[in-house]
């Protein structure tokens, strides 16, 4: 491991004792105006002096500057450190800011799709890395301290195996374990203790930098948030449980006056020329330019950060968003307001757990902005609507026993100010073990030197789970080896090999096959079942690609709706009865190309690599579903009416882009397919830059210093081939219409240009009546029917010609292509010319 000096490191002391150490890492706080907490100071000593750290303090008390401090003795004493987060959103936050303070060439970063300087000394990457590094090399990693944080994620049914492996596998690691809502964690320090052979420290604080104080309104919201920003408790976050909530109370406020006419020119004046999209985009421009902000998963990036930028300027006085806020949110909050204590959880309306209320309450207040924080929980509408009748009443006993009490909505739970008292007084639950067993388990213990029989015995006998439980993932565990062995991807050996193997694998597994897109390698052995020479094999390519990806749920169950909306009309049309109707629509899903062919390769290769088993192969069409439609985001956005979900469908292409670019090898693609991989990855740049930017950005880093996020989108029509594809698309798009004769929605696009419903049908019926339809086929699309007739610097002149059945290619449209235009709205601007006979 190789260690340069620069940032932190220069403050390396010649002879790293723990007194220096400590001594050193305060000095370089003070430095820049810091000064440690207590529990800063007291987590700090114990881990110079080599013991295990369990820091329980509350959000905002600087468990981040104990991290860097914790890498800081780590390499000091010339140990490998490991940073470990949930999601991998904060991991590049959190390597970004290590870059800062070590040098970027002392850190790297491991998530699944980037792997940036994998043999940095401080290493940031998703637990489950971690997790797999830790199966796959035991107790002989080069792993010397382990910083988890937010290790409440212990308890994530599905995920937390990720935080326990590291802790029963890296027994000669030193960990750091940090969380604001951790509970009992007895279990852990014993634990840890017996593991390590390490002291191990639990550091807990109640003591806040900034103090919270805690209410209950019986108030109507509209009151209390005028309440709030009238007496100087902005900014408020104003939390909701589900992304829709959020965006109706945003608007709902609008009535109230929330900043001045000078906070209104600012907010202007720091928006500037941010593009904000049609739909949800414009319906934000107007909130935050009212002081409002809206803050959820469901958003685009860049409309986070906008929010959040204002938030930190001091402009955005209230933001409605979702529990979200309890993963991390980089706004200064002074005041949380609950809008109720109770959620869905995906299974049942249940009340929100200790650890879930304590976990969002600790975002108000933060240090440096803020002498205290406040909590204000919102009684439900039926509770304060109890009061008022009580109050009406008065102290007339008689008068109170008539009062009809209201009840909860039907189907919500019942919550009021006991609950709130619970809550506030509660400590968190105690962290609740999620031990799974996978393939991917088995294959790594067994790849690993040395007999993977005790190590999996101990693995699977020394977890901690209880014993019932452990029984049932023996009998998992026996059950995959036994698959394995009838596959052939494992063998029994006579005799221990050279390096203590009584089993061995007889395959060889790429390194990261349980870490990125684990389903590649049958992605590839499809792609090459596929016929280059067949005009659907790019968009063949993209399905292959899709179906290993996580589905868009949002996305797929706004296409099955609109695929049953369409049947039920066809079925109608037909006089199919009603009954016969709900039975055929049950068949009716969203499109699912190759899925024959997908699901065969499947079983297929499973039987010869069966930890495949673990993961799902899922055939669908988003990315190719827009392609065929010819729409642009915005367009295909409305179409499915996602307007809430719009950043989660950019996501999915964004991974869809990244995929494709990562798992298609060289031999396998055509011009057609560069030429498709281009378009998506302009279309998702026009759209939000910063979900390739950083990905393109890490695949090269630099040792320099990392700049905010750059808002300015890219001009469109300086990546040539994907803009070219981008105008054929816009004008297919219209031929699509055109051969459904939706005069209408062709209207919606050419009106203003003078081509309006009725010009475009005047146009276009001589030729129906000469040909009667419009090919929209492969062919159609192709470049033998989209010609560029003049390419100028500012101008584009090209026709589009109609693939009639007779094959005479002599009807069509033309149309110019502005080029300046199309980099302001980062899309083909087309102004039609000429509909008819070319």
């Amino acid at each position: 491991m190789t260690v340069t000096e620069g940032g932190l490191l220069g403050a390396l002391p010649a002879d790293p004792d723990p007194d220096s150490l400590f001594d050193a890492f305060s000095s370089w706080a003070e430095d820049r105006g810091l000064t440690l907490y207590p529990a800063q100071q007291e987590a700090m000593i114990e881990i110079v002096s080599g013991s295990n750290v369990i820091l329980s303090t509350p959000t905002g008390s600087g468990k981040s500057m104990v991290a860097t401090g914790a890498h800081f003795a780590a390499l000091a004493n010339g140990q490998r450190t490991f940073y470990t987060a949930p999601i991998k959103a904060l991991v590049s936050e959190k390597f970004f800011a290590l870059c800062e303070v070590f040098g970027a060439v002392n850190v790297g970063m491991l998530t699944g799709d980037s792997a940036v300087n994998p043999a940095a000394p401080i290493i940031c990457c998703t637990a489950e890395i971690l997790a797999n590094i830790a199966l796959r090399e035991g107790v002989d990693a080069d792993v010397g301290q382990v910083v988890m944080d937010e290790f409440h994620f212990y308890a994530e049914p599905d995920r937390g195996w990720a935080w326990q492996v590291p802790l029963l596998e890296l027994n000669r690691a030193q960990f750091l374990l940090m969380s604001a809502t951790l509970g009992d964690v007895s279990r852990f320090e014993e634990d840890l203790a017996r593991r390590t052979g390490r002291p191990t420290a639990v550091v807990t604080s109640v003591q806040r930098p900034v103090p919270l104080f805690y209410s209950f309104r019986l108030t109507p919201l509209h009151e209390t948030i005028e309440e709030l920003l009238s007496t100087n408790q902005a900014p408020i976050y104003v939390v909701h449980f589900t992304q829709a909530a959020a965006l109706e109370r945003a608007q709902s406020l609008m009535s109230i006056n929330v900043c001045t006419r000078e906070e209104k020119d600012r907010i202007a004046a720091l928006i500037g020329n941010f593009r904000f999209t049609a739909g949800f985009g414009k319906t934000l421009s107007r909130l935050v330019r009212h002081g409002i902000g809206v803050h959820h998963a469901g958003m685009l990036p860049k409309y986070r950060r906008l929010v959040e930028r204002l938030a930190q300027a001091g402009l955005m006085k209230i933001v409605c968003g979702t529990d979200t806020l309890g993963v991390g949110i980089n706004v200064p909050i002074r005041t949380v307001v609950f809008t109720a204590l109770s959620k869905y959880d995906g299974q049942k309306v249940r009340l929100l757990k200790a650890r879930e209320f304590h976990q969002i309450a600790g975002r108000a207040g933060r240090a440096g902005y803020d002498t205290v924080g406040n909590v204000v929980v919102q009684a439900p509408e039926h509770v304060i609507e109890n009061e008022k009748a009580l109050a009406k009443a008065g102290d007339d006993p008689k008068k109170r026993r008539k009062v009809v009490r209201k009840k909860p909505p039907e189907g919500s739970i019942g919550w009021g100010e006991p609950t709130f008292q619970r809550l506030v007084e509660a400590e968190p639950e105690p962290l609740t073990s999620s031990f799974q067993v996978s393939h991917a388990m088995l294959l790594n213990v067994i790849g690993r030197p040395g007999d993977a029989f005790t190590a999996m015995r101990k693995l699977l006998e020394d977890n901690h789970e209880d014993r019932p439980a452990q029984r049932r993932h023996i009998r998992r565990a026996i059950a995959i080896y036994r698959a394995l062995l009838a596959a052939g991807v494992v063998e029994r050996l006579p005799e221990p090999d050279e390096q203590g193997r009584r089993i061995r694998l007889t395959v060889d597994l790429q390194l990261d096959f349980a870490l990125n897109q684990p389903l590649s390698p049958l992605a590839l052995a499809t792609i090459e079942l596929l016929n280059r020479d067949d005009p659907g094999y790019p968009l063949d390519v993209l399905s292959v690609i899709e179906s290993t990806l996580e589905d868009p749920r949002q996305v797929l169950s706004a296409q099955q709706f609109k695929a049953r909306g369409e049947a039920v009309q066809a079925l109608k049309a037909e006089g199919v009865e009603y009954d016969d109707r709900m039975a055929l629509l049950e068949e009716v899903s969203h499109p699912k190309p190759l899925a024959e062919l997908l699901n065969a390769a499947y079983e297929t290769y499973r039987r010869g690599h069966p930890w495949v088993a673990d993961y799902h192969l899922s055939p669908k069409s988003v990315a190719r579903d827009m392609y065929e439609r010819a729409m642009t985001f915005v367009e295909y956005i409305g179409f499915y009416q996602l307007a809430r979900s719009e950043g989660m469908v950019l996501r999915y292409l964004a991974d869809a882009y990244k995929a494709l670019r990562q798992t298609v090898p060289e031999e396998a693609k055509t011009e057609e397919l560069s030429d498709l991989t281009e378009w998506l990855g302009e279309l998702v740049r026009q759209v939000d830059s910063s979900l390739l930017d950083e990905w393109e950005k890490l695949t090269n880093p630099a040792d320099e210093p990392l700049d905010e996020p750059d808002e300015r989108v890219p001009a469109v029509t300086t990546n040539t081939r994907a803009f070219r594809v981008l105008v054929r698309n816009a004008l297919f798009h219209r031929v699509q219409l055109a051969a459904r004769r939706d005069y209408a929605e062709l209207g919606a696009l050419d009106g203003e240009s003078g081509w309006t419903a009725q010009e475009w049908q005047g146009a276009l019926e001589p030729y129906f009546e000469l040909h009667g339809e419009i090919g929209t086929g492969p062919d159609a699309r192709g470049p033998k029917f989209m010609m560029i007739t003049d390419q100028q610097p500012e101008l584009w002149q090209v026709r589009q010609i109609f693939d009639d059945p007779a094959g005479d290619h002599d009807w069509g449209f033309t149309a110019e292509i502005d080029l300046d235009t199309s980099d302001e709205v980062g899309a083909a601007v087309v102004v039609i010319t000429a509909v008819g006979e070319l």
